[in-house]
């Protein structure tokens, strides 16, 4: 966290004050010491950031593509340093540099249309058919439990949150950032350092809305059901229906909204 003035106004007369504010910074991520991409997350859980980030572009499937990762102390100034994280791979651990920066330049440009932004994802990563089946019981339990892992947003209101539960509901990781799709990283990134991988049976959740990115980093992880306490995009709905991943929006309170395979929830 990062302290910071403010001026309050309320029912009395505006007042100077501190506060808490999420911290924000880039961090570079190399492989080997080819600069990748620059994402703006908050500082903390760096490596796992990494590594969900390239398990999400399809560089790497498995823990053990990956050798090292660490951040770069190589760079001048221990403030540079802190925010360059390099990625050692594996030998055979092929690399397409120009068909994976074309797909990054896609992923945050808005010059393809939606049906070939989800064919694009599924020619990557095959559909699911985890056979998993969720009670509608299993849903409502999971908020309370991943607002008791955002100390970050109870002191800052200023963070997204992501969290993986198993098949009983148990909360397995659950991480915190200024960008929700970071946060849904360093969880990928947790469960691959941890070998806990694919994440077959499953359940992801994250604050806010569900966004196309979002369903597309569960497609790559193979996770069948997904969910979020506001609604899902319809870009996001559109390559759950072909993905086979549930969608669960709307989860307040006892209700949800079900889309995508409606199949993988059950009333009973």
């Amino acid at each position: 966290m990062a302290e910071v003035r403010v001026v309050r106004f309320g029912a009395q007369a505006p007042r100077a004050d501190r506060d808490a504010a999420a911290r924000e910074e880039p961090l570079e991520i190399q492989i080997g010491g080819t600069p990748l991409a620059v994402v703006m997350r908050t500082p903390g859980h760096d490596a796992e950031l990494a590594l969900g980030f390239l398990l999400s572009e399809r560089v790497i499937a498995a823990r053990e593509d990956v050798i090292s990762v660490r951040h770069c102390r190589e760079v001048r100034g221990p403030e540079a340093a802190d925010n360059v994280v390099r990625v050692v791979l594996a030998e055979g651990v092929a690399i397409d540099w120009e068909a994976l920066r074309r797909n990054l330049y896609a992923s945050s440009s808005c010059g393809v249309c939606g049906k070939a932004t989800i064919d694009n994802a599924l020619a990557c990563a095959p559909p699911i058919d985890d056979p998993a089946r969720f009670p509608a019981a299993f849903f409502p339990p999971l908020p309370p439990l991943l607002a008791g892992a955002q100390p970050g947003f109870a002191r800052t209101g200023g963070l997204h949150a992501a969290g993986l539960f198993d098949a009983g509901g148990r909360l397995l990781a659950a991480r915190e950032d200024v960008g929700r799709h970071n946060a849904v990283d360093k969880v990928l990134g947790w469960s691959l350092a941890e070998k806990r991988w694919p994440l077959s049976g499953h359940a992801l959740l994250v604050s806010g809305r569900i966004s196309f990115e979002i369903v597309q980093k569960a497609l790559a992880a193979r996770i069948p059901a997904v969910a979020g306490v506001s609604a899902p995009s319809s870009l996001a709905i559109a390559l759950a229906e072909r993905a086979g991943i549930a969608l669960i929006g709307f989860l307040r309170g006892t209700g949800f909204n079900v889309y995508g395979n409606t199949t993988r929830v059950v009333s009973a």
